[in-house]
């Protein structure tokens, strides 16, 4: 009877016998200009990603004057519901929003005017959410160009185009706080996204200049959720173009996976200590036209649903 608690013993300390499966990894993107909606592949490893649903949509978009689901940022809060942000057209002020229990049946979607008080605004591209703990809000950031606000870089961007991030705050996605300018450096910037190292707040965000071209993925800090945020670092991408970074920390490694959008295929670099970068590009697997999504880390029951779908 000993021998026998002690091997049960044993095998719990190694991970047998316990309900727990390894950790699954899902990826949320969209297809071709985001007609269809969301997508979503898993892995069990981070580097091997594999589509579900035959590849096609789980969510259609419905909301926004073109109807598009581009960039889809998809967070799971405590509650285990899952909130999503999208990019509904390309020339609009609003962005889309959802969310879900299972990532099957979702809520009504809704359509947030976050520039409604900028009526000259061009855009609102890839918003993210961050859910706040201590304050019980959800951090919301896009970025947007808005004419004139920034001369000095009028002329570096894309036909016109000079983006900063900014931002809004909400409990329950009814009510918002003003929108405000998040983070200006002084440079065209795109594509933010934030993760917590338990001691500060890393942001990712694309150098999106163009004029001399950078188009590569930087490096800011903060003390602060809600900045100020530094400086960007050299970027940690190589010299391929590389846009819409999303992070998760597996096996005691950072992983920030990108689009490489002009080659039409997913990047990723890794790091001990968001400093140092490794590109390991080559050693990842992704469905065919994945774009622009967001990785996040979700219970072994959640996949046994999508996969039974």
């Amino acid at each position: 009877m000993k021998k026998i608690l002690i091997f049960l013993l044993i095998s719990i300390s190694l991970g047998g016998f316990s309900s727990q499966k390894d950790k699954v990894y899902l990826f949320t993107y969209f297809k071709g200009n985001g007609e269809d909606g969301l997508h979503l592949a898993y892995s069990r490893d981070g580097f091997n990603f594999t589509a579900l649903n035959n590849d096609k949509s789980f969510l259609t978009p419905a909301v926004g004057v073109s109807k598009l689901m581009r960039d889809p940022c998809l967070i799971q809060t405590d509650d285990g519901i899952f909130h999503m942000v999208w990019t509904a057209g390309w020339t609009e002020r609003g962005i889309g929003y959802a969310s879900s229990k299972d990532l099957i049946n979702w809520s009504e979607q809704k359509y947030l005017m976050v520039m409604e008080k900028e009526p000259t605004a061009r855009n609102c591209w890839a918003p993210e959410i961050y859910y706040d703990k201590k304050n019980k809000q959800f951090l919301v950031f896009w970025a947007t160009t808005i004419p004139g606000r920034f001369p000095d870089t009028e002329k570096a961007g894309d036909t016109g185009y000079n983006h900063r991030i900014y931002s809004i705050t909400t409990k329950d996605f009814i009510s918002f706080s003003d929108t405000r300018l998040f983070y200006d450096k002084g440079f065209n910037a795109i594509d933010a996204t934030i993760i917590s190292t338990g001691k500060n707040y890393v942001m990712f965000v694309k150098d999106e200049t163009r004029n001399p071209a950078q188009k590569n993925i930087r490096v800011t800090t903060s003390e602060n959720l809600y900045g100020q945020y530094s400086g960007p670092s050299e970027p940690i991408t190589g010299k391929y173009w590389a846009e819409g970074p999303t992070s998760l920390k597996i096996n005691g490694k950072w992983f920030v996976y990108f689009d490489k959008y002009t080659e039409k295929k997913m990047g990723a670099v890794t790091s001990d200590d968001l400093i140092n970068w490794e590109d390991i590009s080559e050693k990842i697997t992704f469905p065919d036209g994945v774009r622009h999504g967001t990785i996040i880390e979700v219970d072994e029951k959640i996949l046994e649903k999508l996969l039974a779908r």
